[in-house]
């Protein structure tokens, strides 16, 4: 699926359009920096049902929310780090297989441990609107 943002006031309806496409729990985000990547992430774990204040992990690795009916939304970014086994210290294999959403940035970084049953979301810029493409 295809869909194109013109402003930040298309993201909160195309992250509920994505939010019903979803199969699986794993969403590896691509894209070149500043891209729109985290902003997104934050309109579709609002979509997913979590009322919590959504920030950036760059330095944490890992934020957790929580969704109004009680599951967990883990926001992953691996931007600085230098090698998946910095990944796995942080415990990321217990996070991908706890039937949680795993929203992940830069997931090339991990590329290794990431379940074959996962989504793709790509985002680029083209003539100043983003383009957003849903594989499954």
């Amino acid at each position: 699926m295809v869909y194109f943002l013109k402003s930040i006031a298309d993201i909160p309806r195309v992250a509920q359009e994505v939010a019903k496409q979803l199969q699986h729990k794993i969403i590896c985000f691509e894209g070149e920096m500043g891209a729109g990547k985290t902003t997104f992430i934050k309109g579709l774990i609002q979509a997913l049902g979590s009322e919590d204040d959504v920030s950036s992990p760059t330095f944490s690795l890992v934020n957790e929310y929580d969704t109004v009916d009680g599951k967990k939304i883990y926001h992953f970014d691996f931007y600085r780090i230098h090698d998946a086994t910095e990944a796995l210290d942080i415990g990321l294999e217990d996070y991908l297989y706890a039937d949680a959403y795993c929203m992940i940035e830069w997931p090339d970084k991990i590329i290794n441990f990431v379940p074959k049953e996962h989504h793709v979301i790509r985002l680029e810029i083209e003539d100043g609107v983003r383009k957003l493409t849903l594989d499954n």
